[in-house]
């Protein structure tokens, strides 16, 4: 439960302010009071538990850890589950604390795309699309563009630069968004944004690299689709929101295919492997169809590792010994990290249907946190390994992930 930006200034006005947090936040949200006896008597009917992430002003303030504390300890003795960020950031060490809030400086806007944005004062977010007017808005992964007011701020040693110069349709002080894992969510006022890509390969035409040589958008700007609307306004907060543990693991698929790329050959191992990582509860960001070439398949293979960090890559085709066959070589060219275990069980399991199952030369790597393994190309050959391999795979990306701690059999 997220409380609104009105609680917040609410919260900046008085001067009680660690009673006034709990006051607003529960008139915000409709609350209701609760007392020991009540609540035992609804836990004997129903395990239930309301789950509250208190929100209220850190940067710029000295006390807030004492204010969040006491807002956290009333709550808590009011039977809720509560979600203290300023609690969260202090546990970590010096140099892994982040900010946890920000202010949106400007907010820009343009009807085209490759364009620089306009500022406007305030703009609507829509779910699922956008900013409504904006061209960047769709059906996609990267509806609203961020950069970090810092990041500009040090680029204007260079040349003075607006805001929206880069694109961008948000410019918030506070975060360094290229250092924050992909998803991160944040809330700005009643809306909800979740970050989806770190950075972007720069359009061909961009004005201030011909100028300058350098653009921070592909390496400092971020993008994030809208999760929850409503509007915003330049001064409004943004705040960092703790990541859900139960997200699914999140998955892409690349097809390598002379012929399917220019439509000359229905894909069919692409639509196969979505459907089985769907059913298996994985997350498929993204599906793509490519020819066999080398350079297109290493831009995506980064692209999606390091931009949105993906923790599955599923590659189908150009496996085999024919001269434009050159997954492996590309998928071995990314990796940080051999993964073999995988392709050999895949070999060792096609070699108990055909003899030919030898002359793959799948890979399987790890590039950060990211497995890339490569299928074979044909749907039949696809369904038989990806059913061997799948059950195991699990386990395998969060230990790279860091979500599971141990893999010793018990």
């Amino acid at each position: 439960m997220i409380f609104s930006q009105s609680c917040r200034r609410s919260v900046r006005k008085d001067s009680r302010k660690e009673k006034r947090v709990i006051e607003c936040m529960k008139t915000a949200a409709k609350l209701p009071e609760r007392n020991k006896g009540k609540m035992e008597e609804e836990n004997t009917n129903e395990k239930q538990t309301e789950h509250i992430y208190i929100s209220g002003p850190i940067t710029g303030t000295s006390d807030y850890m004492e204010r969040f504390e006491k807002a956290e300890k009333e709550l808590a003795e009011n039977g809720y589950s509560v979600i203290n960020p300023a609690k969260v950031n202090a546990m970590l060490p010096q140099d892994r604390r982040i900010n946890i809030m920000g202010k949106i400086l400007a907010i820009c806007t343009s009807s085209r795309r490759g364009t620089a944005k306009t500022a406007v004062p305030s703009a609507v977010l829509t779910p699922e699309w956008g900013i409504v007017g904006d061209a960047h808005g769709g059906s996609w992964h990267r509806q609203v563009s961020l950069l970090s007011a810092e990041k500009i701020e040090a680029f204007r040693a260079k040349i003075w630069v607006d805001y929206g110069a880069f694109g961008e349709n948000l410019v918030v002080e506070g975060f360094d968004f290229a250092a924050l894992p992909v998803p991160s969510f944040f809330a700005i006022g009643d809306a909800v944004l979740e970050m989806t890509q770190i950075g972007k390969e720069c359009h061909s035409d961009c004005a201030i690299r011909r100028q300058t040589g350098d653009c921070i958008m592909p390496r400092e700007g971020v993008f994030a689709r809208v999760v929850k609307g409503g509007t915003i306004r330049t001064g409004d907060e943004m705040t960092l929101l703790p990541t859900p543990a139960d997200l699914p693991l999140r998955a892409a698929v690349i097809t390598l295919s002379d012929k399917g790329s220019r439509g000359e050959r229905e894909d069919e191992s692409g639509p196969l492997i979505v459907e089985m990582l769907t059913a298996a509860g994985y997350k498929v960001e993204e599906a793509l169809l490519l020819p066999d070439d080398a350079a297109q398949l290493k831009a995506q293979l980064l692209r999606l590792a390091d931009g949105r960090q993906v923790n599955l890559i599923l590659t189908t085709g150009g496996t085999g010994f024919a001269p434009r066959d050159i997954t492996p070589e590309v998928t071995l060219s990314v990796a940080d990290r051999n993964a073999p275990g995988i392709a050999e069980a895949m070999r060792y399991h096609s070699l108990t249907i055909t003899p030919r199952g030898m002359l793959s030369r799948a890979a399987s790597v790890l590039r950060g946190k990211t497995l890339i393994v490569n299928l074979p190309g044909s749907p039949k050959a696809v369904k038989e390994n990806l059913e061997y391999i799948l059950p195991s795979l699990a386990h395998g990306i969060r230990l790279a992930a860091g979500l599971d701690g141990e893999c010793a059999r018990r």
